[in-house]
């Protein structure tokens, strides 16, 4: 009787046509990867390999008979011969199964008393080669647990799971560039007066940076830097814009302003609207910048400018998208879209019925409407920035945390509900800084220009402060303000922390004047009660050069508003390495971060934040920054590297910007 496998060795089986069955009929179906023996006659017997290779696996699925010869195109044949029996071909599966070959044992019928000698020689041939054969490594899920001889199982589908590589997806197509036009009334470095010079300045970079053609059209001021435009020319001359019963006669400059592609509109009228000394602070101001909004759209459609989008900012440019939907749409100018930014609620441009016949709008009982232009505070008023809410596609004020306090918590300055019905349309974006402008590493206006990495390069501009200031030379800390001298900047709090500061031992810095006399008289007779101080310098006015110093030199940057929309003083400080103490309100809640109370990681984590807008609260944050610098250097330090790490250039408002335009465009 054979003897019984053991391990990976082959026992060969002898085809039923061979020996005659006694109890088992012959399978109709060949078992994937199973030992199979058949007899041939002795011309088609090959020489049996000295030592049997190792053929792959291959698995069939219900295969038939006759397709064995396809499904074991792959098997090594190896041959037993003996000299009392017929030569039979073996072929041998490597590696196969033992649960595989006991179910052919089972259905395989003994073979005949005949065929035993010849068999028994065969099987022992079979073994000895197999057991020269290098073992296969099986994987361990089909090692056999036994033995022993299986049970006939119906033979089972085999699955193959085909892995089939999908194609990359096709690349996302690229934003087309858009043209953008900034309708303003300011621009740094030409035409400046807060912070909206410079939003518009930067964000323009940023955004001609990214591919984008970006024009600037602003007023003709007599009174601007006329040194910081380059190659300025005259390119339309008869521009005639309609005004009241008439037309006023105006001429458009174009120039470079650092880069920048800048169109003045120059009106030639007695009214005189823009050579004037000072660009704020006239009577006539609504009428001076309904006129420039007027002129700007006629601009656009007379010389053929079709921009993708119109950006707009404040009041004195709110009117834009009114005019755009009511007169110039009609006209051909369909495919521009227009964007609102608000850089202060504050201040709305309300005036009265004289503005509708001035511009042309005429029809009262039209925009003296509610859900138009109606003052939501006086009716028979009316008001340019919500006008400009109403008819604008899209609505940005210049921080989240403002737009959010604008709408819901009471500083809209009265256009709450009108923000409410138009919210979908409204949101809030952080502003920027121009890091080619305001950078430790690049700032040409500091003695010593310093990065994160030679930070005691700071300490260099401190002395240096101190000697422009006449201030004493010792390691107290520096506080400093820089800003206009507005109530809305927290004018009882500045006053407040001069003395807190003198009384904890520190030194105090301010630079910043105020168009009400009062209030630059008051901060005159600070001037004069502390003038002999060696530890206090206040300078009235404004001096570009002292301001980056400030930035450099200062230790703390004091910034107590009573609101914020955004805020770039504690933006610049920042980048400087100068402690922000804010108060939590507006784009300064956005931006600065608390040291002791934020739920900030440590490292993100930039400044010193207070609450309420009280003495006790300027002085919780203000005292704690002062104590940590004296108490804590090495905690200071690192405050100042997180804060020197903080990012707000326009390289993220830019992207929020342009995914605002998208949203927004005729496509």
């Amino acid at each position: 009787m054979p003897k019984k496998p053991t391990g990976s060795k082959q026992v060969p089986t002898v085809q039923p046509s061979a020996v005659k069955p006694t109890t088992a009929p012959a399978p109709a179906t060949v078992v994937p990867d199973v030992v199979s023996a058949a007899v041939t006659t002795p011309e088609e017997v090959k020489p049996a390999a000295s030592t049997p290779e190792v053929a792959p696996i291959t698995a069939t699925s219900n295969q038939t008979s006759d397709s064995t010869s396809a499904a074991t195109k792959s098997r090594r044949r190896t041959a037993a011969k003996s000299v009392d029996a017929p030569q039979i071909e073996i072929a041998v599966d490597v590696p196969v199964a033992i649960a595989e070959v006991a179910e052919v044992a089972e259905i395989v019928a003994p073979p005949t008393q005949e065929a035993a000698p010849a068999l028994a020689e065969i099987i022992v041939a079979v073994e000895s080669a197999a057991e020269l054969m290098p073992e296969p490594a099986l994987p361990p899920a089909l090692e056999p647990e036994s033995v022993g001889v299986a049970e006939p199982e119906p033979a089972q589908e085999l699955v193959l799971e085909v892995i089939v590589e999908e194609p990359p997806p096709p690349p996302v197509p690229a934003r087309p560039n858009l043209f953008i036009v900034h309708i303003t009334p300011e621009l740094a470095a030409v035409a400046k007066v807060g912070g909206l010079a410079d939003v518009v300045f930067g964000l323009s970079r940023e955004l001609a940076i990214r591919g984008n053609h970006v024009e600037i059209i602003l007023p003709k001021y007599s009174s601007m830097r006329h040194d910081q435009i380059y190659a300025m020319q005259e390119v339309y001359h008869d521009l005639w814009v309609p005004w009241y019963d008439g037309a006023i006669h105006c001429t458009v400059f174009f120039g470079f302003v650092h880069d920048r592609k800048c169109f003045f509109i120059e009106p030639h009228s007695p009214d005189n609207f823009f050579n004037r000394g000072s660009i704020y602070g006239f009577k006539d101001d609504v009428l001076r910048y309904a006129f420039f909004s007027r002129a700007a759209m006629e601009f656009l459609w007379k010389s053929g400018k079709h921009p993708d989008v119109i950006h707009c900012h404040d009041w004195q440019t709110a009117l834009v998208p009114v005019f755009l939907y009511e007169f110039y749409q009609s006209l051909g100018m369909t495919h521009p879209r227009v964007c609102l930014t608000i850089h202060n609620f504050a201040h709305q441009g309300v005036t009265g019925v004289e503005i509708l016949h001035a511009t042309g709008l005429h029809r009262p009982e039209r925009f003296f409407d509610s859900t138009r232009m109606a003052d939501n505070r006086h009716p028979r008023a009316l008001n340019l920035l919500k006008g400009g809410i109403v008819y604008a596609n899209f609505v940005t004020t210049v921080s989240p945390r403002y737009a959010f306090e604008t709408k819901d918590q009471g500083q809209g300055f009265g256009l709450e509900s009108t923000l409410h019905t138009h919210h979908i349309k409204y949101g809030g974006v952080v502003n920027g800084i121009d890091y080619d402008v305001w950078n430790p590493e690049v700032d040409h206006q500091i003695p010593t220009r310093y990065n994160i990495e030679t930070i005691e390069g700071k300490y260099d501009n401190k002395r240096a402060l101190r000697q422009r200031l006449m201030l004493a030379d010792n390691d107290k800390p520096i506080v400093a303000f820089i800003g206009r001298l507005d109530p809305q900047k927290g004018l009882e709090l500045v006053r407040h922390a001069i003395f807190y500061t003198l009384e904890r031992g520190a030194q105090f810095v301010l630079l910043g004047s105020s168009p009400d006399e009062r209030i630059n008289g008051d901060f005159w007779g600070l001037k004069r009660m502390l003038n002999d101080s060696p530890d206090c310098h206040l300078e009235i006015g404004f001096d570009e050069d002292l301001s980056h110093l400030i930035y450099a030199g200062a230790d703390m940057m004091l910034v107590p508003s009573r609101f914020e929309p955004c805020g770039l003083t504690q933006l610049i400080a920042l980048r400087y390495g100068t402690i922000p103490v804010v108060r939590a309100i507006g784009g300064l809640a956005d931006t600065v971060f608390d040291k002791d109370f934020s739920d900030r990681p440590l490292h993100a984590r930039n400044g010193y934040v207070f609450q309420d807008y009280d003495n006790p609260g300027l002085e919780s944050a203000l005292g704690r920054a002062i104590a940590c610098y004296r108490n804590h250097p090495d905690h200071f330090r690192e405050l100042m590297k997180n804060a020197m790490r903080s990012d707000y250039s326009w390289n993220v408002p830019g992207q929020d910007y342009l995914n605002i335009y998208d949203y927004i465009r005729d496509v």
